[in-house]
């Protein structure tokens, strides 16, 4: 028997500079500020954008059923023009082994 199922098409967009990285597992709920129609999107500050921050979503995550496991990266190399929302001067601080990128490549000042 031949199972045949419905394409699906994803548009994501790549933030990482580099492979290698370090995460840890999370957990986030619909609380959290990033979430739209129930999911937080991959490139997402955790768990705010401010001096709280730890670090950076790797995936796409649905917290519409309750909350769920999230990898967030917490050291490598990341795109900040690529990143959903674009984080603030004190998260940046904050997230000290997360180095950010322009999109020609260099970092940024204060990395």
């Amino acid at each position: 028997m031949v199972y045949v199922k419905k394409t699906e098409t994803f548009d994501d967009i790549n933030f990482l500079k580099s492979q290698n990285f370090i995460s840890f597992t999370k957990q986030v709920d619909d609380t959290h500020a990033g979430v739209v129609k129930g999911v937080l999107p991959a490139g997402s500050i955790f768990p705010a954008n401010d001096a709280t921050a730890e670090g950076i979503t790797i995936n796409d995550v649905n917290v519409l059923n309750g909350p769920q496991p999230v990898g967030v990266i917490v050291e490598g190399h990341l795109l900040i023009e690529r990143l959903p929302v674009k984080p603030v001067d004190a998260a940046q601080k904050a997230m000290r082994e997360v180095k950010f990128y322009d999109a020609d490549g260099k970092m940024l000042a204060g990395q």
